[in-house]
């Protein structure tokens, strides 16, 4: 049994089709998700038909026919793309996730070795990223998180692995492009380039080209919201940065009956559903007034609903699961072995959650007996994680939202597995 472990690390570490393998199998198992023929439904079902309005040059409509802002574009702009070469299709939704899956496959395993600092690390991030239930499942689903993650890998890979101004336009570009998917995007700029500057010497020295570094980045990224912006001026009357719903989001999250998440019952939610009378700009605006208002008046009660809200954001996993129940025809075929994967997904979640909180004090002590400096990119995982939780605290945690920050979550896991591994090794070797 030894040997067989020992033969498997060894093939896993250092052998040559090792890489081909493990991307084979992400793919493969994503590919056989696709043939799910999930359809779509709630959210992705918004997406979906917003992205066909664009690509039969109609806009970016509301449900009534009037133009929107109500969420950010970014997403449907990009499968709209799709679109125009394919006709709207569940299929070309999970071929352009499969595609995004394999960039983002790549980027988890070239960020995993230089945070790792091996080569057995990156491979390791890439096979825990591979057969993790969640991701695989989302594949076939024209929701925002498949495209996002990639996005979000593909700008911190820039930031760490490239250097020189041309890198840092683009990596602005691509973080323009994010924030018109999720507009809080625009925090990782001062944390990227904040671990960029505090991780070298001569810090003073150094700051004048971070500055510089951020404004040319942010300039870039502003070149691709804006054009966005200036259209919601247009279309709407008003200076609308990315997207109207950030009012309902608060309210929703803030309100009598919440209980740290969406609450769909909600009366107030549902008195202003009701307001046809009001624009998109006043139903947002009076949106954000009640919940600014709830938490006045509910200071304690607000801070009270915070652990509850970070739960629900980290606790629960699996919700890529859900849209198979109401859109495929594999969860009728099998509903007992969906329920099997739910758990099984729910226990390697809670490992690699485990997992990433042990490997913290871990790379705390190897740096410090190393004589290494504490703040490098293996920090970025961590500020990763920690955005998404600030911003749920404040407004409602939903599960689907630390979906982006699992690749990362992986990496450092894995960062882990391969130390505890290879110690392992070299005790073998002593002996």
């Amino acid at each position: 049994m030894g040997q067989t472990l020992h033969r498997a690390w060894a093939w896993l570490a250092e052998g040559r089709r090792t890489v081909i393998v493990l991307f084979a199998v992400a793919l493969g198992v994503r590919a056989l998700a696709i043939l799910a023929a999930v359809e779509p439904t709630s959210d992705a079902a918004w997406y979906f038909s917003r992205a066909a309005m664009l690509a039969q040059g109609r806009g970016y409509l509301g449900d009534h026919g009037a133009p929107t802002a109500y969420w950010p574009p970014g997403w449907p702009i990009a499968l709209s793309l799709v679109f125009r070469v394919t006709g709207p299709s569940i299929w070309a939704v999970g071929l352009f996730n499969l595609a995004l899956s394999a960039a983002a496959g790549w980027f988890a395993l070239d960020l995993g070795r230089r945070l790792g600092g091996s080569e057995a690390a990156g491979r390791i991030a890439l096979l825990l990223w591979a057969v993790y239930p969640n991701a695989v499942l989302y594949v076939p689903l024209a929701l925002t998180e498949v495209f996002y993650t990639t996005l979000l890998l593909a700008l911190c890979w820039i930031v760490v692995a490239r250097s020189g101004w041309a890198w840092t336009i683009l990596a602005g570009l691509v973080l323009g492009l994010a924030t018109l998917v999720k507009a809080q995007s625009l925090i990782l700029a001062p944390l990227l380039l904040g671990i960029a500057w505090l991780r070298a010497p001569a810090l003073r020295q150094r700051l004048p080209g971070i500055v510089g570094q951020g404004l040319v980045m942010g300039a870039a990224a502003l070149l691709v919201i804006t054009p966005w912006t200036m259209r919601n001026h247009r279309a709407l009357g008003a200076w609308v940065f990315v997207s109207t719903n950030g009012g309902i989001t608060l309210l929703t999250g803030n309100n009598d009956s919440a209980r740290g998440t969406f609450t769909p019952d909600d009366a107030v939610v549902k008195a202003l559903d009701a307001r046809t009378d009001l624009s998109e700009l006043a139903y947002d605006a009076q949106a954000k007034a009640l919940g600014m208002d709830w938490i006045k008046a509910h200071p304690a009660r607000f801070i009270a609903l915070m652990p509850a809200k970070f739960v629900r954001l980290w606790g629960p996993d699996g919700e890529g699961q859900w849209a198979y129940e109401t859109g495929s025809w594999t969860f009728a075929a099998a509903p007992h072995a969906f329920l099997a994967l739910r758990l099984a997904n729910q226990a390697w979640y809670w490992a690699l959650l485990a997992l990433f909180v042990a490997a913290f004090p871990v790379m705390i002590r190897a740096r410090r007996r190393a004589g290494l400096g504490l703040v490098d990119w293996w920090l970025l995982p961590y500020g990763i994680a920690a955005y998404p939780s600030l911003i749920a605290v404040v407004f409602s945690g939903q599960s689907r939202f630390h979906y982006p920050a699992m690749p990362f979550v992986c990496i450092m896991a894995a960062w882990l597995i391969a130390r505890l591994l290879l110690a392992r090794d070299r005790a073998a070797a002593l002996r």
